[in-house]
């Protein structure tokens, strides 16, 4: 049972606790559980992965990069169609308006677009292994936002996961080799600390409004609502980037750009598609995580990907992987096996309680 659950109001009115998506078998909650974590950890590897070559071979559009980050929205209609079709629409008549809906996506994705464009910024003007370790500190923002929004329950073993994971992160990051970059005034640089703290903090509080939204607005328990959460969200902040990209006048050095690109034309159009393909496939898995367990769980996930880029940085780019990176690795994934384990004791718990309920039920009408 995931920590963030709520009890659910029967047809009675009485208030029962159900585990999320509670009409369907759990091991379907668990295969649905693993493929948003692969979705999360292969997205977000590959696109750091593709961000990184993007910007050695000579790509430097700011609005760029935070365009790619929602544009292959379009791709989601397929597998969305497919599951609409297949889903039953179990809650018709408790969905929200079409202004009510219209209004939170047109809200949480103009904060994506925000969002995005603030860590663009930031990378801009600081070294990776500042940026890195600022951006760690997303967890524990979104530890104290799901407090606040969601009412995220706190045990030893999501504390134990919190911290480790935040440790390793920043382990990680100090241990970078890259240095501060040269001929930034001071005034950028102080300007990268401050939009890369802002993104994490919004990000932190976006992840917490999505999952308000699931429980609150949307109620529905079908796996294409949160397609749908990232379709138009992505929509919205697409729109956004595109007008910013123009506003700014960054779309005239484009040409430039593409010409001068190391490896090619075709390989920077190449780049540039699969890095955006990359970003939805994890935006896919951040949002699904949401959805079915809670903001702090696809934020432990996300943490958990900093170390999984490593491994992939040593394979695809020959990275050297050093003693501290290998430790930071192991933190990470005792963090992640603490969370899961809990999410493991808080399902046994439900079970048990589901149980005791039916018993006693069985034994009043008897």
């Amino acid at each position: 049972m995931p920590v963030n659950e709520e009890p659910i109001l029967s047809n009675n009115g009485t208030s029962t606790l159900q585990l999320p998506l509670s009409q369907q078998k759990r091991l379907y909650w668990w295969l649905l559980l693993a493929l948003n974590i692969i979705f999360l950890l292969v997205g977000q590897a590959a696109a750091v992965l593709l961000g990184r070559f993007y910007y050695d071979k000579g790509g430097n559009s700011t609005w760029m990069a935070t365009l790619v980050q929602t544009a292959a929205f379009p791709v989601l209609f397929i597998p969305y169609f497919f599951l609409q079709s297949s889903e039953e629409s179990s809650n018709v008549l408790n969905l929200p308006s079409i202004i009510t809906l219209s209004l939170i996506y047109i809200v949480i994705g103009s904060l994506i677009a925000g969002d995005n464009m603030l860590y663009s910024v930031g990378l801009l003007y600081l070294s990776a292994s500042t940026y890195s370790l600022i951006c760690a500190t997303q967890l524990a923002f979104n530890a104290i936002s799901s407090y606040f929004i969601n009412h995220q329950k706190f045990t030893a073993l999501i504390f134990n996961s919190v911290v480790i994971l935040s440790l390793s992160a920043s382990l990680i990051a100090v241990n970078d080799n890259s240095n501060e970059p040269s001929g930034v005034p001071k005034g950028k640089y102080i300007l990268g600390i401050v939009t890369t703290l802002s993104a994490s903090a919004m990000y932190s509080v976006l992840l917490s409004l999505m999952q308000l939204t699931f429980q609150k607005v949307l109620k529905k328990e079908t796996f294409s609502v949160v397609l749908e959460m990232q379709i138009y969200t992505s929509v919205v902040a697409t729109c956004v980037s595109i007008v910013g990209l123009f506003a700014s006048g960054e779309w005239k050095t484009l040409r430039g750009e593409m010409d001068g690109f190391t490896t090619g034309k075709l390989s920077y159009i190449m780049t540039l598609v699969w890095t955006a393909v990359a970003w939805q496939l994890c935006s896919v898995g951040v949002v699904g995580l949401i959805y079915v367990v809670s903001s702090l769980f696809s934020n432990v996930i996300s943490t958990l990907s900093l170390a999984v880029t490593p491994i992939a940085s040593l394979i695809v780019f020959q990275d050297k992987m050093n003693s501290v990176k290998i430790i930071a690795m192991l933190m990470s994934f005792w963090g992640f096996a603490s969370y899961i384990y809990q999410n493991y004791l808080d399902d046994i718990k439900a079970r048990k309680t589901k149980a005791d309920a039916n018993d006693a039920s069985t034994s009043s009408c008897c």
